[in-house]
């Protein structure tokens, strides 16, 4: 593999900054249409309840409504589709609403204010119904059920019997109560979470426009285009060829723009109205009916002999789905555990209904959770077996050849690397100095992922080229691809002109997620740009009178192998073009079956107040193996960034509910997350392991930083209280509790 690089590695500035910077970029609220109308959804106060009647005749009246739409106007479903009966449900409630500001009816009017007067005279007939709020409640036999038609699949086969739990994966290797039985110590301890929002600052915006012909525009924040063109399909039985999806810049995301809440409405809406609509939705909206990542039940076992080698580990996971089935619960088994190199165990995840909003994808969807519960358990053993936390996970850490609990079959990976770097990092070493201190350490593991992308590369005649690709750029990664087609090219990252396309424009690309885009598309960016010097030699040959199997490319230079003062370089080659045959276009496709899982291990102390229960943060580092870091700065602002979310997710994030479902924090006052006064300088150190999927060693680092934050932040103010707190947040009145300040 090539070790010296000209672009990758380097800190080029990003060419969207200056745009961002100035407020020019377009995000998603700012399209603007001649005879653009504004759109309002019209929401469930209920967290449960049977929709009798609705009557929208007089919002229909009122002068400036130009459309009003509810269930009535999607698609007949089919009655063996269960699933899309689910997902039309959730834009439009049919028979029942299902949580809190559950869309029922949406309008169409000449202004908002005239849309938010529209739906306030939409008249809905309701039955109200108990809600389910609680997974152990939700769980019991005799417990209302959300849908009468769910049936638990089990082990990949439907049970028959009813219920709230939708769900059940297991995963077994070796033989768990014989690992048991073998360990000197066991640790088994229960762990819960709450339902916690991404946080993102820019609410879901789309504007849609219906041409008379039945083709349709869409421009939308989202993560992945091709999805959302996909979504609108399924949902309103259009064919693909008619949908165009034009991606605007995103103003956070975190997995939750993965999906779509508002675009099938603002169709239908510009449909029936016959003129462009924009719906974009309140903070108060965002909050209670999109995707945060689900609450928690966990329990965990493991056993460990007292040399520190752990000889089982089982787990009983328990996600909330919230309204409707599908979550990371399918998913987080094979996440546990994985870190370590562990002969025995057995996970078992269950997927629960409740009266919330429907469950999203969040940075590391499941692992935050499952890696909270583990790392806990596995301090523990540590401190039973009276061993260094670090020195413990070496013993047990997971190497090439690994195979975990799930069956994953470790590749070339640097988990040993990271731990070894912490181990001796200052920070490790440094003493704490106070009373109420304490220091916690925690490792995460995320697998990253590959998926379809498509890049298009055209040179142009000064020798500069533009890069087109269907990846929306979340972190930079219009960036990070162009400086690999610079790489690849021999030129200077400032002549390529990067940019995403849409539906139109590009091939299927996947959407950004899964920590997939800088790999997977830069795989496709590398590809095309191959393609665009195997194009040039053919030119080079002809120019330099050599056959093309005499003409090499090396750095930003076509050569002979014949004459070392033949050469041509790539912007005067670009240059002769047209003299040569004309334009040239490279293209990549791709599929990765393959990719580099990466592991990220922190260290946090902190400082508790036994007075008031306050944590600070005092010092935090930390330590990942990204592969190769094409791009250093932006590296390292992953890194920050998956901690700066850590810390609120640890200490005071989270969607609370009434007995009622009534949402109690639904606004950004209420719902707390971190800002730069909670945080310390985050320092961090990259671990280079080159993942051999890669020509460069490219790894996703988005998601392994944001799987250790909590579990890390956990272990450290049980090391400053002496006492474990065994659910997040760990809010000041927890922390009291468990110092038994108050009652």
């Amino acid at each position: 593999m090539t070790t010296e690089f000209k672009v990758i590695g380097t800190k080029p500035i990003r060419p969207d900054v200056i745009d961002k910077v100035m407020g020019r970029a377009i995000f998603a609220p700012d399209i603007m249409i001649s005879g653009l109308l504004h759109g309002k959804i019209l929401r469930s106060p209920y967290a449960h309840a049977r929709i009798l009647s609705i009557d929208t005749s007089a919002a229909e009246a009122l002068p400036g409504v130009y459309a009003v739409i509810t269930s009535k106007d999607l698609p007949q479903t089919p009655a063996d589709n269960a699933e899309l009966k689910y997902s039309r449900d959730n834009f439009l409630a049919g028979e029942k609403v299902l949580y809190e500001g559950h869309p029922i009816a949406a309008v169409a009017a000449d202004s908002i204010h005239t849309a938010e007067d529209a739906i306030k005279l939409i008249r809905i007939n309701y039955e109200i119904l108990t809600p389910i709020m609680d997974m152990r409640e939700a769980m019991k036999e005799n417990s209302p059920k959300l849908h009468e038609n769910i049936r638990l699949k089990s082990l990949g086969q439907d049970n028959g019997r009813p219920g709230n739990i939708s769900l059940h994966v297991q995963h077994i290797l070796g033989d768990p109560e014989k690992g048991f039985a073998e360990a000197d110590e066991i640790v088994d301890r229960e762990f819960t979470t709450t339902m916690v929002h991404q946080g993102y600052l820019e609410a879901q915006s789309s504007t849609v426009l219906w041409n008379p012909d039945g083709n349709l525009t869409v421009w939308t924040t989202t993560q992945g285009a091709f999805s959302v063109q996909s979504e609108i399909s399924r949902i309103l039985d259009i064919s693909l060829s008619k949908i165009r999806v034009i991606p605007t810049e995103v103003g956070g995301a975190f997995g939750s723009k993965l999906r779509i809440y508002i675009e099938p409405v603002v169709v239908l809406l510009s449909k029936f109205a016959n003129r462009p609509v924009k719906i974009t939705m309140t903070q108060s909206e965002v909050l209670k009916a999109t995707g945060p990542t689900p609450g928690t039940i966990m329990r965990v076992k493991m056993g460990a002999k007292r040399n520190g080698k752990i000889t089982s580990a089982t787990a009983e996971l328990y996600f909330e789905a919230g309204a409707f089935p599908g979550s990371t619960a399918g998913g987080s088994p094979r996440l546990i555990f994985t870190e370590y190199d562990i002969p025995n165990g057995q996970v078992d995840a269950f997927e629960v209904l409740v009266n919330k909003t429907h469950v999203g994808a969040y940075r590391a969807p499941g692992d935050v959770q499952v890696t909270y519960s583990m790392e806990q358990v596995v301090d523990e053993l540590a401190q039973k077996v009276n061993m260094d936390p670090i020195d413990f996970r070496l013993i047990n850490v997971a190497h090439e050849g690994s195979i975990s609990i799930s069956g994953t079959i470790h590749k070339k990976i640097g988990a040993q690397q990271v731990l070894e770097a912490v181990k001796n990092h200052p920070h490790y070493k440094s003493p704490l100095k106070e009373a109420n201190m304490g220091r916690g350490v925690a490792f995460g593991y995320w697998p990253n992922n590959g998926r379809d992308s498509s890049c298009i590369i055209n040179v142009n005649s000064d020798g500069s080229v533009t890069l087109v690709t269907g990846s929306v750029d979340l972190s930079g990664t219009r960036l990070t691809i162009a400086m690999q087609a610079a790489e690849v090219l021999g030129i200077s990252v400032d002549q390529v002109k990067s940019s995403v396309g849409d539906t139109s424009s590009i091939g299927y690309t996947g959407s950004s997620g899964g920590s997939r885009t800088t790999f997977a598309t830069g795989l496709a960016a590398i590809q095309a740009a191959k393609d665009v010097i195997n194009q040039m030699s053919i030119r080079a040959a002809s120019l330099l009178n050599v056959p093309v199997s005499e003409i090499t490319f090396e750095r930003g230079f076509f050569t002979t192998s014949t004459s070392s003062s033949a050469k041509l370089s790539f912007s005067e080659l670009a240059g002769k073009l047209n003299q040569t045959g004309g334009p040239i276009t490279g293209k990549g496709n791709v599929s990765p079956s393959s990719w580099g899982a990466g592991f990220a291990c922190h260290i946090a102390d902190v400082e508790v107040d036994p007075e008031t229960g306050k944590v600070s943060i005092l010092r935090y580092t930390a330590i990942q193996d990204v592969g190769k870091a094409v791009h250093p700065t932006l590296v390292e602002g992953q890194m920050q960034g998956a901690v700066v979310q850590g810390i609120g997710w640890a200490l005071w994030e989270g969607l609370f509910y009434d007995t009622q479902g009534r949402m109690l924090n639904s606004n950004r006052l209420d719902y707390k997350i971190a800002t730069f006064v909670d945080i310390p300088h985050i320092e961090t150190e990259l671990i280079e392991v080159p993942s051999p999927f890669h020509p460069f060693g490219v790894r996703g680092v988005a998601e392994p930083a944001f799987v250790p934050p909590t579990a890390t932040i956990a272990n450290a103010v049980a090391d400053a209280l002496g006492k474990r707190i065994y659910s997040l947040p760990m809010t000041p009145e927890k922390i009291l509790r468990t110092m038994d300040v108050i009652d």
